[in-house]
């Protein structure tokens, strides 16, 4: 049995692009929805059994229709080929309140063959394409009003409510491997949008909807399970090693800003069968995440900064597919001398350029306290300044003494 993991697709993304004019859609929401058209083609191609979503399908709460119509005709792509999809709701998904429909509620209201949605902790037994029987727990993003009761909730600090939260997700997982053990002749996975606390987090953080609250690791490691599928954390990450079950975080598909450049992006195909789980990252299929790119240069030794900066950038590989940004080093000094419209002229080729960021060395002003400058001697503003610059004792000392000898010099000099 073969099933494709992904998570944290984020249709809405808007960051780092134009609209597109072909399809009056932003670019960078274009490249998320190429990426999930690529796993519903090799799902299809490669004879995936399951399809497993593992949260957050959009940036917002609230989608507009266009992302929602471009989101539904992938899903249906992959239903129609008679592979099951399993659609958790993530945190981006759901609504704030318990009684309102998360944004992926539709294809259940509906009743879209082959779809089914995971908005509450549940076990599913399902059908896989070839025919194969699997037990699918799912387990949405903790809402913390579904879980915690009001009476709970009554007089708690905000520490006191994630142990409230945290001890509520885990009697919820535990009694869902509990109810497939009742079921062992059956294989089963669990699907899970929330945070572990070995876990290594990303750049969800910066675009985080709501308050966190994660589970220990060991709770997952459960001998009834034969993979777990995890969406929330956008880093991918396997947190079980090599062990069983497979503990995994398939990671975001696309980058969502320059905290993810080094990341690499891709989906999860796991294999099922007799003996151990195996699993594979799929890094890219027909194409690759869109690159970040930083350049970083440092010019304060330079005499010309705006040169360098460019040859720093031709120097790049091709930037025609990438979102770049340049950091810039320089002194105070060289600040006005660095021309900025020649250095963006320089990345006309890049795909977007999203920032010229200049860390400027500022010169420290030596702090003197109640006494002028008038009142002390060469030695002792030269004593003042390495204490501002924090020089190290040992070196300050040394430096102390060749300035004492320089100053005695020069002192000898001007007699003469």
């Amino acid at each position: 049995m073969k099933l494709l993991h992904t998570a944290d697709i984020h249709i809405g993304m808007e960051n780092y692009g134009r609209v597109d004019p072909a399809t009056g859609i932003n670019a960078r929401v274009m490249d998320f929805l190429r990426r999930l058209s690529d796993m519903a083609d090799y799902a299809i191609e490669q004879g995936v059994d399951l399809f497993v979503f593992a949260g957050d399908a959009y940036r917002t709460r609230d989608p507009n229709p266009t992302y929602q119509r471009e989101f539904a005709r992938r899903i249906k792509k992959i239903a129609d080929a008679g592979i099951p999809v399993i659609l958790l709701v993530g945190n981006h998904d759901m609504p704030n309140v318990p009684r309102k429909a998360s944004s992926i509620t539709i294809f259940d209201t509906l009743e879209v063959p082959n779809v089914i949605v995971g908005d509450r902790e549940a076990l599913h037994a399902i059908t896989c394409r070839r025919g194969q029987p699997l037990l699918v727990a799912t387990a949405p993003y903790p809402l913390r009003t579904a879980l915690i009761s009001r009476e709970e909730q009554q007089g708690k600090s905000l520490a006191e409510l994630d142990t409230l939260l945290q001890n509520a997700m885990i009697e919820n997982l535990q009694a869902l491997a509990g109810q497939a053990r009742q079921r062992s002749d059956v294989p089963a996975i669990l699907a899970g949008h929330f945070s572990v606390n070995e876990a290594s987090h990303g750049s969800e953080q910066n675009i985080m909807i709501g308050r966190d609250a994660a589970v220990p690791r060991s709770v997952l490691i459960d001998s009834i399970w034969r993979y777990v599928a995890l969406g929330h954390v956008h880093k991918h990450q396997s947190l079980n090693r090599d062990a069983q079950p497979p503990v995994v975080y398939s990671g975001s598909i696309e980058r969502i800003d320059f905290g993810e450049e080094h990341e690499p992006k891709g989906f999860v195909v796991a294999e099922i069968g007799d003996g151990p789980t195996t699993w594979q990252f799929v890094p890219g299929y027909r194409r690759e995440a869109r690159p970040f790119v930083t350049v970083r240069v440092d010019v304060r030794e330079q005499a010309e900064p705006t040169p360098a900066v460019i040859a720093a950038i031709e120097q790049q590989r091709d930037l025609s597919e990438s979102v770049v940004r340049v950091i810039v080093k320089l002194r105070q000094e060289q600040e006005a001398s660095l021309n900025d419209r020649e250095i963006v002229r320089a990345l006309e080729g890049a795909y977007f350029v999203a920032a010229l960021q200049k860390d400027v060395e500022r010169t420290d002003r030596i702090r003197l306290g109640a006494v002028s400058v008038e009142a002390l001697t060469p030695a002792e503003l030269l004593e003042r300044y390495l204490e501002v610059k924090k020089t190290p004792a040992e070196r300050a000392k040394l430096l102390l003494e060749h300035g004492a000898a320089l100053i005695s010099a020069m002192d000898g000099a001007s007699v003469d």
